[in-house]
C-alpha cells in the first residue's frame, strides 16, 4: 500500500507562460514550494474527476469553455464536435474576450454520460485553455 508520505520524483515541461502564472499562484497563497502547489492542484483535479464520474441520469447544464481562436484547426474542430453533439447542446454564447481568447457558454441538456463526453471531448484540444461542466440533476 502506498500513502502520501511515500514520495516519487517525476519531471514536467511546461511552457514558461504556464510556468510563471503557476508560480504567481502559488506565492499569493503561500505556498512553500512549487512541490506543495503541484500537490494541491493534483488533489484538486482528481476531485473534479471523481465528481464528473458521477455525472449519470438526465441532467441539465452549462460547458464553459475559454481557447485561442488562433490555434490553426481549432475553430473547425470545435464546431464539428458540437455538431456530432447537436442532439444535448440547447444553445450557445460566443464572447470574444481579447484579440485571440474566447469564451464559450454552451447550454446542455440530456444523459449525464453524453455531456461529460462532449466535456471531455472539448477539453482534449489543442488551444482550449479549459473546459467546466456544471450540472444539475433533473428532478421531477
Amino acid at each position: 500500500m502506498t500513502f502520501e508520505n511515500d514520495l516519487s520524483r517525476i519531471g514536467i515541461s511546461l511552457p514558461k507562460n504556464l510556468l510563471d502564472r503557476f508560480d504567481e499562484i502559488i506565492n499569493a497563497r503561500g505556498y512553500s514550494s512549487r512541490s506543495e502547489g503541484i500537490r494541491d492542484a493534483i488533489r484538486t483535479y482528481i476531485t473534479y474527476y471523481r465528481w464528473m464520474a458521477d455525472v449519470k441520469g438526465e441532467r441539465e447544464g452549462v460547458i464553459t469553455m475559454v481557447y485561442d481562436h488562433d490555434q490553426r484547426g481549432l475553430l473547425t474542430t470545435i464546431t464539428d464536435v458540437q455538431h456530432e453533439f447537436h442532439e444535448i447542446i440547447k444553445a450557445s454564447l460566443h464572447s470574444h474576450v481579447t484579440h485571440n481568447r474566447c469564451l464559450e457558454v454552451i447550454l446542455v441538456h440530456g444523459d449525464g454520460a453524453q455531456l461529460k463526453a462532449l466535456a471531455e471531448r472539448l477539453m482534449s484540444q489543442k488551444g482550449v485553455e479549459s473546459v467546466k461542466l456544471t450540472t444539475i440533476q433533473i428532478e421531477e
